[in-house]
């Protein structure tokens, strides 16, 4: 069955205080897409019988595995100076042959790399979808001891094939033109500020939104569960993107009041914020 939204990157292992907890934009965007009502494909390397693939299945229609030596693994260390990030394991990498050819008809399409695992020519495999990019993932790299560090990424003939990009203001803040440089090849670009909203920019053309005051409990997750709910959101409301951009601030803030996966929406917070966001007479 061809997949409303198709997820392409990796899972991951998150090495935390209390042990391995499932995380990445895939585990926390099929959660928030399915909350939409929509089937949800999934393709993935992992580690051969890993555990935590067990807590997004029920949400995923269609799961496709690359089987692999070790999953995808992140640890995150806090210093007085800010925090440092590992990475302590690395899956397969994912190429457009890797694409069953009936999802290459999916019209969502979300990619979502982490350890650059996604083949920028995938963009490419969907002629006929809304893509959309987190980018994060393309803008990492990391030496000999797992630590990582910004890597700059840009490439306007990958990104012309690229409807939809997202990334937080965070992840490009060693090199803030790239701002600029996004916003003039990209149709879509969206760059989120946490609490103070973001930037839309349609073809250039900038406009500030903003997000929902709330008492933040975790952010982790928020910026993928809005970038879902964006892609999803504009899917249900037939385009619009700006009701659609409501949808998704509203879904996001509401993300940071919870702790892990359970930070993204239930399908009546979903149907709830697209009841609100729709345009009144």
């Amino acid at each position: 069955m061809i997949p409303d939204y198709l997820l392409i990157g990796h899972i991951t292992a998150d090495l935390t205080p209390t042990g391995r907890q499932l995380g990445g934009t895939v585990s926390y965007a099929a959660r928030a897409a399915a909350a939409f009502g929509l089937r949800v494909g999934v393709l993935t390397s992992a580690a051969p019988d890993e555990p935590l693939l067990r807590e997004i299945e029920p949400y995923i229609h269609d799961l496709q595995v690359l089987p692999t030596i070790t999953t995808s693994t992140f640890e995150n260390i806090y210093e007085p100076a800010g925090r440092l990030q590992y990475i302590r394991g690395v899956a397969a990498p994912l190429s457009p042959a890797d694409i069953p050819p009936d999802w290459r008809a999916a019209p969502l399409v979300h990619l979502a790399p982490l350890t650059g695992e996604v083949d920028p020519l995938m963009a490419r495999c969907f002629p006929h979808s809304t893509v959309m990019l987190t980018l994060q993932g393309w803008l990492r790299q990391w030496d000999g001891s797992g630590r990582v560090s910004f890597k700059r990424w840009f490439d306007a003939d990958i990104l012309r094939d690229i409807d939809i990009v997202v990334f937080s203001e965070e992840d490009i803040q060693e090199a803030p033109e790239l701002e600029r440089e996004f916003a003039g090849v990209v149709e879509h670009l969206f760059v989120t500020r946490a609490e103070r909203g973001g930037t839309y920019y349609h073809r250039g053309v900038a406009t500030a939104y903003t997000t929902p005051v709330v008492e933040q409990v975790h952010p982790t997750g928020a910026g993928d569960i809005f970038a879902s709910a964006l892609l999803a959101g504009a899917a249900r409301l037939q385009g619009d993107v700006r009701s659609a951009i409501r949808v998704a601030a509203q879904l996001a803030a509401i993300s940071v009041t919870r702790v892990g996966l359970d930070s993204a929406p239930t399908a009546a917070e979903v149907e709830r914020a697209l009841a609100e966001a729709r345009p009144h007479d």
